[in-house]
């Protein structure tokens, strides 16, 4: 039998870590994982997936995650039971993380608050921070054309045979 699950998403609140009776770290999180396609009103939903971290993991993820960090989970589905205070039994789904990545650099999500766009990653200048921000300034420019300049605009002619080419 195959249980295997794979989530990526965002965490919905501050990682909640406690240490069982045995001195055991476990870690809960909530992933807030936004499904491929839209409904019938034309938005996206969410699903908000409840996890339960382990051990050394478990100190990691409470250390370094914060409410609005992206993580991956890899784990598996586990379906518990227990009794209401109404008298009634009630089932919880969670996933039971095997390995947790983080997903973001270390900083990203103080960067995400103070960004005015609120996309650390979109490399624009707007919020002059995040991946690719450093290629917008005029002294990268000078040394560093970025990702934006065509390196065969040149004009010169390139001499290749079919010899050359992989195919």
């Amino acid at each position: 039998m195959i249980n295997r699950v794979v989530l990526v998403g965002r965490l919905t609140r501050d990682p909640e870590m406690r240490y069982t009776q045995s001195g055991i770290a476990v870690t809960r999180i909530t992933l807030a994982c936004d499904r491929p396609f839209a409904g019938q009103d034309g938005k996206r939903e969410t699903d908000f997936i409840d996890c339960v971290v382990w051990r050394k993991q478990a100190e990691n993820v409470a250390q370094y995650l914060k409410k609005g960090s992206m993580a991956g989970v890899d784990g598996r589905l586990q379906i518990s039971s227990y009794e209401g205070q109404d008298g009634q039994r009630r089932y919880r789904a969670e996933v039971v993380a095997d390995s947790v990545r983080f997903l973001e650099p270390r900083g990203a999500s103080a960067q995400r608050e103070q960004a005015p766009s609120g996309d650390v990653f979109s490399g624009g200048e707007s919020s002059g921070s995040g991946w690719g921000a450093g290629a917008s300034s005029a002294s990268s420019q000078s040394s560093n054309k970025g990702f934006d300049a065509d390196p065969f605009s040149g004009g010169g002619k390139i001499d290749l045979s079919d010899d050359d080419l992989p195919f």
